[in-house]
C-alpha cells in the first residue's frame, strides 16, 4: 500500500500559473478524480536526468501530497533530486511550457528539461 503524506508539506512548489494550466489540462483530458499529478525524474536527457510531469494514478511506491487542490504523486526515492523545486508555466513569445527551477541541479541543459545532480 502506498504511503499517504497528505497534510505534510510537499517537497516541490507549483506556482499559480502552473496550477491554472494543470487544471485546464486535467479538465480537457476529462480525467477521473483518482488521477493525480505525477512529479518525478528519470534517467536520460542531455544532462543525465529528465523531469517527469503528467497525470497518473497512484502507485505502490508513491508518497502523496496535496498542492493547490491536486493530489501529487512522487516516488520517495525521487525526493532527493526534487526537494525545493518550483514548477511554473511560461507563456511568452520565445518560450511556452512548464519550467523547472531546481536548487539541486548542478547543471541543466539549454532546453531546461534535463539536469545533472
Amino acid at each position: 500500500m502506498a504511503v499517504e503524506s497528505v497534510g505534510i508539506e510537499a517537497p516541490v512548489k507549483l506556482t499559480d500559473g502552473a496550477l491554472t494550466q494543470l487544471r485546464r489540462i486535467h479538465a480537457e483530458q476529462n480525467l477521473s478524480p483518482e488521477h493525480g499529478l505525477r512529479i518525478g525524474v528519470k534517467g536520460g536527457g542531455c544532462s543525465g536526468f529528465s523531469y517527469v510531469l503528467g497525470f497518473d494514478v497512484q502507485k505502490e511506491k508513491d508518497d502523496v501530497f496535496e498542492i493547490g487542490g491536486f493530489k501529487v504523486f512522487m516516488e520517495k526515492a525521487h525526493a532527493i533530486y526534487l526537494l525545493g523545486m518550483e514548477i511554473d508555466w511560461v507563456d511568452g513569445l520565445n518560450n511556452r511550457g512548464f519550467t523547472f527551477s531546481n536548487p539541486n541541479a548542478k547543471s541543466t541543459c539549454g532546453c531546461g528539461t534535463s539536469f545533472s545532480a
